[in-house]
C-alpha cells in the first residue's frame, strides 16, 4: 500500500510526521541544524518570566537567605537528573516519551507520565500567558480576560510550523531578550550598590532567619521545573550525529541547553527575589511579584519615563512568545502521544495545540497564577517522582547494574506494556511524598515533601529492577532487521526503509519487521488496531 492508496488518518499521520516527528525517532535526514543553533533554540525556551514570580514568591516568603539557598538546591537535583536524560535525547534523537518507555515504564506504562508533562506544559502556558496579560493591562488598560485570550491567541500561528519555524523564531530573538533583561539590572546595580545589601538582608514575612524547613518549602516550587528537562529535550532530539569534527560543540550544546539551562533559570530565579525586594515599598507584596513590576520599577531609573512602560511590555510579551510557543509545542507532542498509544487512533499533533492551549486558557480565566506556589508545590511532587525514576534508570540500572538495555527501544512489540521498574517506582514516589505534602505524616515532615519523591525513586528504581531482573523491559531483543540500529560511530543509522502501510521512507531506528512481510514504521504500528503487523514475543 502507498501513500496515495493508504486510509486518510495513515496520509495524515505521514504529512504531520514529515514536519516535526510527532511519535518517533528524528531522522538524520530532517537534523540539518548545528549543534550550536539547537542549543540555541533550546534556550531561547527558557525565557520564560515565571521564574522572576517564583523567586519572588519564595524571597518574599521565606528571606532571600532561604530563597537562594532553597533555588541552589533544586538547581543541583535538577541539572544531575537533567544530565542522562538530555544525553539520551540528543545522542539517539528521541523525546523524553520515548525515552520514558524504554527507561522502566513500558509502552503503555509511559502514558502516565507524558499525561504529566503535558499537564507542566498547560500549568506553564497559563502561568505565562498571566504574566503577559498582566503587562497588556498594565501597559495598554487591556482587561485581564481579555488579556488572556490575546495571549493564547497569538501562538497559534506561531506553534503549527514545528522545529523549522521555532528555532527561526528563538535564535532571532535571542539578543533582543538578553539585552532587554541584563542590561537595566546591570546599570542598576552600578548606579545604586546599597540595593545589593538590602537584597541580601530581606528575611521576608516570616523573620525566622535561615531554615532547613524554609529552604526545603521554596526548594518545592522550584523544584517542580523539573519537567522543563522535556521540552529541552524537544529540541534537542534535533540534535546532529556526534562525529569527531563536532564533539566539543556537540557536548557544550547539550551540557547548556540540556540540564544546563537550569543554571540560567537559578539566576533568573534569583534576579527575581532581588526585584521584587526593589520595588517592594513602592508597590507592595502583592504587585512585587509580577515581572512587569519588577521590570517597570528598573526601567524607572534608567531611562526617560515615556519609553519605560513601553519597553517592559516588550521585554515580557517577548518572553512570554518565546516561551509559549514551546509550550504549546511540547505539550501538542504528549497529548498525541498519549492519545495515538491509547486510541491507535492519530488525530494530528495541531489537535491538541487547540486541546492544550484550551485548557492553558481556562486556568487563566480561574486565576491561577493567585495561587502559583500553591499550584506548583503539589505539581513538582509528580514531576521529580518521573523525572527522577528514569534519570536513576538510565544512570543506575542501564551503566551500573546493566539490567536495563543501555539501547533505548520505544517501538510497539519490542517492549512490554507495563514495565514495574518504573511504574511502581513513580507511583510509590508520587503517592508518598504528596501524602507528605498535605500533612498526612504530621507537621515536622512536611517540608521535606521534595526530599521524599527523590530519594524514593533514587531507592525504589533499582531495587525493583534487581527484584524483577529486569526481565519485563525487553518483550523482543531482534526487531527482526538484520542491519543494527547504530552505525559504527555509535549514531542511529541513516539507512532508509519503506513502510508496507504508509509506503514512506523512514530511517533505521524508526523501523520494524512486520509480522505481516516487510518492514513497519513505528507510527503505523502503533496505529495497528488490529495487531496484525505487531510481532509475537
Amino acid at each position: 500500500m502507498d501513500a496515495t492508496t493508504a486510509p486518510p488518518v495513515q496520509r495524515q499521520a505521514t504529512k504531520e510526521t514529515l514536519e516535526d516527528y510527532t511519535l518517533r525517532f528524528a531522522p538524520r535526514t530532517y537534523r540539518r541544524w548545528t549543534p550550536a543553533v539547537v542549543g540555541a533554540s533550546a534556550l531561547g525556551g527558557i525565557a520564560y518570566m515565571a521564574d522572576f514570580s517564583i523567586g519572588a514568591g519564595i524571597g518574599l516568603t521565606h528571606g532571600t537567605g532561604n530563597a537562594l539557598l532553597a533555588i541552589g538546591v533544586a538547581a543541583v537535583v535538577i541539572f544531575v537528573t537533567g544530565f542522562p536524560l538530555a544525553y539520551y535525547g540528543a545522542r539517539y534523537n528521541i523525546d523524553l516519551d520515548l525515552i520514558t518507555r524504554g527507561s522502566g515504564f513500558g509502552y503503555y506504562g509511559s502514558v502516565i507520565t507524558s499525561v504529566i508533562f503535558a499537564s507542566f506544559t498547560f500549568i506553564f502556558f497559563a502561568t505565562e500567558g498571566s504574566i503577559m496579560a498582566q503587562g497588556l493591562r498594565f501597559a495598554l488598560g487591556l482587561p485581564l480576560w481579555l488579556g488572556y485570550l490575546a495571549s493564547t491567541l497569538v501562538i497559534i500561528p506561531l506553534v503549527i510550523y514545528g522545529m523549522k519555524a521555532l528555532a527561526k523564531l528563538q535564535s532571532w530573538t535571542n539578543p533582543l531578550w538578553l539585552l532587554l533583561m541584563v542590561a537595566p539590572l546591570v546599570f542598576l546595580i552600578v548606579q545604586d550598590p546599597d540595593s545589593v545589601s538590602r537584597w541580601l538582608s530581606h528575611e521576608g514575612t516570616g523573620g525566622s532567619g535561615l531554615s532547613t524547613a524554609a529552604v526545603m518549602l521554596g526548594a518545592g516550587v522550584c523544584l517542580s521545573l523539573m519537567g522543563q528537562i522535556g521540552e529541552q529535550i524537544d529540541y534537542l532530539r534535533f540534535m546532529p550525529p556526534r562525529t569527531a569534527e563536532n564533539r566539543r560543540a556537540w557536548w557544550t550544546s547539550v551540557v547548556l541547553a540540556g540540564p544546563g539551562w537550569v543554571l540560567f533559570g537559578a539566576v533568573k530565579q534569583a534576579i527575581g527575589v532581588f526585584m521584587a525586594v526593589y520595588v517592594l515599598d513602592a508597590v507592595g507584596a502583592a504587585a512585587a511579584v509580577e515581572p512587569i513590576e519588577q521590570f517597570t520599577g528598573v526601567f524607572k531609573q534608567m531611562m526617560p519615563p515615556w519609553l519605560v512602560v513601553p519597553l517592559a511590555l516588550v521585554l515580557v510579551v517577548l518572553s512570554q512568545v518565546k516561551i509559549n510557543v514551546t509550550n504549546a509545542y511540547s505539550g501538542s507532542l504528549a497529548w498525541t502521544n498519549s492519545f495515538t498509544r491509547v486510541t491507535k487512533h492519530y488525530p494530528g499533533r495541531l489537535v491538541f495545540v487547540l486541546v492544550n492551549l484550551a485548557i492553558a486558557l481556562v486556568l487563566m480565566e480561574a486565576n491561577m497564577f493567585s495561587f502559583l506556589n500553591n499550584v506548583l508545590s503539589f505539581y513538582s511532587n509528580c514531576a521529580m517522582a518521573w523525572v527522577v525514576t528514569v534519570a536513576t534508570d538510565i544512570g543506575v540500572n542501564k551503566y551500573l547494574l546493566k539490567l536495563s538495555p543501555k539501547q533505548p527501544e520505544f517501538r510497539r512489540g519490542m517492549l512490554y506494556a507495563v514495565n514495574p521498574v518504573g511504574v511502581v517506582s513513580f507511583l510509590a514516589s508520587s503517592v508518598l511524598s504528596i501524602a507528605v505534602y498535605f500533612g498526612l505524616f504530621g507537621d515536622a515532615i512536611q517540608p521535606y515533601s521534595p526530599l521524599v519523591a527523590v530519594v524514593i525513586a533514587v531507592v525504589l528504581t533499582p531495587l525493583v529492577a534487581i527484584l524483577t531482573r529486569g526481565r519485563y523491559y525487553l518483550r523482543r531483543t531482534d526487531d527482526g532487521i538484520t542491519e543494527p540500529l547504530l552505525d559504527a560511530d555509535g549514531n542511529p543509522s541513516g539507512t532508509r526503509y519503506d513502510c508496507v502501510v504508509c509506503g514512506e521512507p523512514y530511517e533505521r531506528p524508526d523501523m520494524t519487521a512486520s509480522a505481516a512481510g516487510g518492514t513497519i514504521c513505528s507510527l503505523c504500528l502503533s496505529t495497528d488496531r488490529t495487531g496484525t503487523h505487531v510481532l509475537p514475543a
